[in-house]
This record gives C-alpha cells, sequence and structure tokens, in this order.
C-alpha cells in the first residue's frame, strides 16, 4: 500500500492523498443493485453477494470471475430481496425465468 498522508487546504476541501497528490478514498459507497440507492455506511442490514461464473464444460467455478449484487436493507426488510436476486440474475444471463 503506498503511503497515505492527510492534506488539508481548508475544512471544506480536506481530501485524503497519496505522496503522488492523487485523491484516494478510504470509504466508497455501494448502490444498491435493486434500486439503485446509495447503501449508507450505518446500513448493517445490507448484504454483497457474490456468484461465481461457472465453465459450462467443466461445471467449476471459474477463479476470479463473478457477478456481484449489493441489495439495501430497506430492500431485505420489505422481503423482496429474493425476487430482487432473481430478477438481477436473469437480466445478466445467470438464470433463465424462475416465475
Amino acid at each position: 500500500l503506498p503511503h497515505v498522508s492527510w492534506h488539508s487546504l481548508s475544512r471544506a476541501q480536506s481530501k485524503m492523498q497519496n505522496d503522488k497528490g492523487e485523491v484516494v478514498d478510504l470509504y466508497l459507497p455501494r448502490k444498491c443493485s435493486a434500486t439503485n440507492r446509495i447503501i449508507n455506511a450505518k446500513d448493517h442490514a445490507s448484504v454483497q453477494i457474490n456468484f461465481a461464473k461457472v465453465d459450462p464444460v467443466t461445471g467449476k467455478a471459474i477463479p476470479n470471475e463473478f457477478v456481484t449484487y449489493a441489495i439495501c436493507g430497506i430492500v431485505r426488510q420489505q422481503g423482496e430481496s429474493d425476487d430482487s436476486v432473481n430478477r438481477l440474475a436473469e437480466r445478466d444471463g445467470l438464470i433463465h425465468k424462475v416465475f
């Protein structure tokens, strides 16, 4: 990891920068794959699921190849996460129509 130091011009403009002066953020917010909402850092009910891509010949997972879905807590609270994951997986060609 490169050395990272705080560089502050003003309180409103302070950003994390590395030695080269490039801005590096330690926290990158995720977006819900189902609703496109930004998932807040305090949303402890949110989940991120990786579905492995499978080699059709061998039937084994292909290393380091997967599709990632992030589901926010409100979708899970409403009981819509299973439908959302099915819809997203169908859209991406991972599964065929399941209902």
